[in-house]
């Protein structure tokens, strides 16, 4: 019989470990244990705490932070795993300095540095700064879709909010009236499982309506930019939106970024409610423009250098902002592919046989009303005086909801066969030189298509680092402020990271 080493698993032994060698120079965590002791100023922490001669003492705010970039840069965000690391990883121990917060303290101290986070970013801001890591010429604007914690079930206007809580309503009706029949058949007298399970069942659709009539009671319905339309609600996150990702649908927040081309450091971050990017190019620019005079680099910092954006970006008023900023932007309508002579073979293969469609003659105008009537008889009125198409505005009519699907006709009427709504776009020729028409051709030029390309290589290794190797794919905190210091704790440990890989490093 082979002889083996002894051993037991009862015996008990003593491991001597000095937690400051687990922090090597040159590592991340080492970074992160300089930088939050001696780059990061964390006074405003202290103001919080009135325990000078009463009371516990507290956990300090830097071991907390410590922990809390480390986790982030791990994939950790929970703050129960954060409280697990801290009792079993020989390195989240080391930043730590051997103590144990719980995770109530943790996540107490994560939703409680609203405004404090725009510092502590700025402060590592100001390192890269100092590192020579920000290039200063050339920067991109993108944002990242995650969801938020909130159902999509919740979400609607607040007529449908209504309808809805009208529903459950309707059920828990149905429900009690079961649970009384069924409870007068029960000869014994005895709660079987089924009426357990009912009972909690009534209990949590009660819940729900009263949820959602609480919500109504207590909130206004959300409008649109304009104000001319009403936006969906959402009862249990109000602040995040349905936003329409490569992913699907999702109820969530759009993080936005703003990307030195140098080493990739984001210069300025904020999550936001609106899934439509155009709306978050004033802010973003303003935002990085308090950065910059912060560290002391001056408000002017961003005058005459070069911004790229993706197409989502491209408006009248995210325009006339980088005009007033004197910045040379690249931000191209969503048609400039189609004008790009190499693509021009690049079509796409499609079998199916070309149908005989409706032409514009074939629905009659009406002047004193001003719309058109289909070949199915149905109106179509004005939905936009000036809808703009590459270089040209056109005058757009549209059908009444619901109606077209209803149509005999529907398959000579639409081009795609999961369209729903007709719509016609009267050509009004081309319009007067203005933002837009200027970007277009300066996308179109050889040098607008050159500077465009470098906008992938620039600001889409940020969100691949983040959301893959950070694995943020979804914001664990409810609120705008709380999700922004998510946001903003993730965008400080990629800087953090910058200044290991390309900085001294502090080695």
């Amino acid at each position: 019989m082979p002889k083996y080493k002894s051993y037991n698993y009862a015996q008990e032994m003593m491991i001597p470990v000095n937690l400051e060698r687990q922090l090597v120079p040159g590592s991340l965590e080492f970074a992160i244990h300089y930088l939050v002791d001696q780059e990061i100023d964390l006074s405003g922490f202290e103001a919080r705490f009135k325990n000078d001669e009463e009371g516990r003492p507290a956990y300090d705010p830097r071991i907390l932070l410590k922990v809390v970039l480390f986790g982030y840069s791990r994939g950790i965000i929970h703050s129960r795993k954060l409280e697990r690391a801290c009792r079993e990883n020989i390195t989240f121990i080391a930043l730590s300095c051997g103590q144990t917060p719980d995770h109530s303290t943790i996540a107490h101290f994560v939703s409680s540095m609203q405004d404090l986070i725009l510092e502590v970013f700025r402060d590592i801001l100001l390192v890269c700064e100092k590192e020579g890591l920000l290039g200063g010429t050339s920067f991109s604007l993108d944002g990242l879709k995650l969801p938020s914690d909130a159902s999509k079930q919740m979400s609607g206007t607040f007529s449908e909010l209504a309808h809805k809580k009208k529903k459950l309503e309707e059920r828990i009706r149905r429900l009690l009236k079961k649970q009384i029949y069924k409870d007068r058949k029960d000869k014994d007298g005895e709660d079987s499982r089924d009426h357990q399970n009912r009972e909690k069942q009534i209990h949590r659709l009660k819940r729900r309506a009263e949820k959602i009539g609480r919500f109504i009671e207590e909130n206004a319905p959300k409008k649109s930019a304009r104000g001319d339309k009403e936006l969906k609600s959402n009862v249990t996150e109000n602040d995040s939106c349905k936003m329409v990702t490569m992913h699907g649908t999702i109820q969530g927040y759009n993080g936005q970024a703003l990307v030195d081309d140098k080493h990739q450091v984001i210069v300025h971050a904020e999550a936001a409610g609106k899934g439509q990017d155009y709306q978050h190019v004033e802010s973003m620019i303003d935002g990085a423009k308090e950065n910059t005079k912060a560290i002391g680099l001056g408000a002017d910092f961003f005058k005459g250098k070069e911004l790229t954006a993706d197409s989502n970006y491209n408006s009248t008023s995210s325009l006339r902002k980088c005009k007033e900023e004197k910045l040379d932007a690249y931000i191209p309508d969503p048609y400039f592919r189609k004008r790009d002579p190499r693509f021009k073979n690049q079509g796409r293969y499609n079998p199916r046989k070309k149908r005989k469609l409706f032409k514009l003659e074939d629905f009659k105008y009406n002047h004193e009303s001003d719309s058109y009537v289909c070949p199915g008889g149905e109106k179509l009125t004005i939905r936009a005086h000036h809808a703009r198409i590459g270089l040209k505005d056109y005058k757009r009519y549209g059908a009444p909801e619901g109606v077209c699907v209803k149509c005999k006709l529907i398959r000579r009427c639409m081009p795609s066969p999961t369209a729903k709504r007709k719509y016609l776009a009267i050509d009004l020729g081309h319009p007067p030189e203005d933002l837009i028409g200027k970007m277009i051709k300066k996308i179109d030029s050889e040098k607008g298509r050159e500077r465009y390309d470098r906008r992938l290589a620039i600001v889409e290794p940020v969100f691949a680092n983040i959301r893959t190797q950070k694995r943020l794919d979804r914001f664990t905190l409810r609120g705008k402020p709380k999700v922004n210091v998510q946001w903003l704790l993730f965008c400080t440990i990629h800087n953090i990271e910058k200044i290991v890989n390309f900085g001294s490093g502090f080695a």
